[in-house]
């Protein structure tokens, strides 16, 4: 099995969920498809989508919801089939 990580496109806010009142898109032991959202970030009151491109189960989430994260920073590991 391999890993891949989900890095942040670009320095920003990462949001774990879609609103404060819903869930978050993926915690660890969530099974992911290829091109879901793993979260958002928030550039200059813009949200960008964040997607992985592969799919498996996730292992890891290393951010906080509303944490400041710079471009290239690791958000979600994915541990593929």
């Amino acid at each position: 099995m391999a890993k891949v990580t989900v890095a942040a496109p670009s320095a920003g806010v990462v949001y774990r969920r879609p609103s404060p009142e819903e869930d978050p898109f993926v915690s660890v032991g969530d099974v992911v498809a290829a091109g879901q959202v793993v979260c958002l970030v928030e550039i200059m009151k813009t949200f960008a989508e964040v997607k992985t491109e592969a799919g498996g189960k996730v292992t890891e989430v290393n951010f906080e919801d509303e944490q400041f994260v710079a471009e290239g920073d690791p958000l979600v590991v994915i541990e593929t089939d």
